[in-house]
């Protein structure tokens, strides 16, 4: 097999395993580790990938579509479902909390607390909806222009937002980095800052498709983040460079079957 078929079907495998590893690529194409560096090298100078600890995971457009609402607001990946249990343990009884329009954060809703009476604060109407008939939490709307996904972000949103305090916030991005919290857009991002500032506690939620990569707004600094929570296939590169800033990161490990 020529180096560039070789190339080829690492690309191809990448797109549908979403993370390949240097190691498992040797064994498979029956090639040295040091082949397989070279490969991956070449192909992040082509744009084709991002090479992370021990592998490579998909190449990224600093600007990216948000996933559609039938992908967006599901039942979540293991992953995913690992995070949001995990980050909810952190909820304790009568707090003030926000939760955003994240395809991670409304993972969230399923695991919150039964009979905890608890104030939630959205910018989603689809979280607004889902919490609607839970008598015991008092839920709130965020004004403003409503977007055909039912989110919520506009200026009018980010000057609402500053009328509340939140004894704790979930922050979720498209990429989450050394380099801080990114969004789609400005507007997203200069709301993302205002829930912060508004925030005793910021608790960054985060799959490892998203840790590690950037974006092209920017919604906070990593350092605003009192702790990140990411699951066990990030690339601990990337979390060395969280953690090296003073940031916590913990780690939600998938329940055995």
């Amino acid at each position: 097999m020529f180096a560039e078929e070789r190339r080829e079907k690492i690309q191809a495998l990448l797109n549908v395993e979403k993370r390949v590893m240097v190691k498992d690529l040797a064994e498979k194409f029956q090639v040295s580790i040091d082949s397989i560096r070279r490969d991956l090298s070449i192909m992040e100078e082509q744009g084709l990938l991002k090479k992370t600890h021990g592998g490579a995971i998909p190449s990224t457009k600093v600007r990216q579509a948000p996933p559609p609402p039938e992908i967006r607001y599901g039942e979540g990946t293991p992953q995913g479902n690992a995070i949001a249990k995990l980050a909810v343990s952190y909820i304790r009884e009568s707090d003030t909390v926000f939760i955003g329009s994240g395809s991670l954060s409304y993972v969230l809703l399923k695991h919150l607390p039964e009979q905890m009476p608890l104030t939630i604060v959205t910018n989603s109407m689809r979280v607004a909806d889902s919490l609607r008939e839970r008598q015991w939490i008092e839920t709130y709307l965020i004004g403003g222009r409503v977007k055909p996904s039912g989110n919520i972000t506009d200026v009018l949103a980010t000057e609402f937002i500053r009328l509340f305090k939140f004894d704790v916030s979930f922050v979720t991005g498209g990429g989450i980095s050394e380099e801080g919290i990114f969004v789609a857009t400005p507007e997203v991002g200069a709301f993302g800052r205002a829930v912060s500032v508004a925030s005793r506690r910021c608790i960054g939620i985060a799959t490892h498709q998203s840790l590690g990569n950037e974006g092209f707004a920017k919604a906070g600094r990593i350092e605003d983040l009192d702790l990140l929570i990411t699951d066990e296939d990030a690339d601990p590169e990337a979390v060395e460079q969280i953690q090296a800033l003073g940031v916590k990161v913990i780690v939600a490990q998938l329940e055995e079957k």
